[in-house]
């Protein structure tokens, strides 16, 4: 993750009801700092996305344990809705299983996101609780995945 593609991500504004995924106000230098655990995702050396692996990828509320790495991230907003999802994910899932080298995966998505429950279970992922966000009271779901 660079300076730049931080900067970048900020200003991204998604329409309601995904405007929840908006990071207005989040400083850029909380992306570029390795111990927060973003990678962009970068196609052709344009900024297309990023994921996250570790507690960031966590909603308070919900019950996790260490039995899994968490994972999260984002999509331009001019790009979903598209198709992109699955390949953008799958692709940042390698990369997360190659360096971190987890046991699983998990993932946790606010309930009405039914498209990317859809491209997670798709790719391979299983709902394994639901709970609302201490914080807004928002439904979330909690998927995981095996790895191999």
């Amino acid at each position: 993750m660079t300076e730049e593609y931080a900067a970048n991500i900020v200003t991204w504004r998604y329409p309601p009801p995904y405007d929840c995924y908006d990071l207005v106000g989040t400083e850029p230098a909380f992306f570029t700092d390795p111990q927060n655990g973003y990678v962009a995702l970068v196609d052709e050396g344009k900024l297309i996305g990023y994921r996250t692996f570790g507690a960031d990828g966590r909603v308070p509320g919900g019950e996790y344990d260490e039995c899994a790495l968490d994972t999260g991230g984002g999509l331009r907003p001019e790009l979903t809705g598209l198709g992109l999802g699955r390949q953008a994910i799958a692709i940042g899932l390698e990369y997360g299983a190659a360096c971190f080298r987890p046991t699983a995966f998990r993932v946790t998505l606010a309930s009405f996101n039914i498209r990317a429950q859809r491209v997670f279970r798709g790719l391979g992922f299983a709902p394994t609780a639901t709970f609302n966000a201490t914080t807004d009271g928002r439904g979330f779901v909690i998927l995981s995945r095996q790895q191999p």
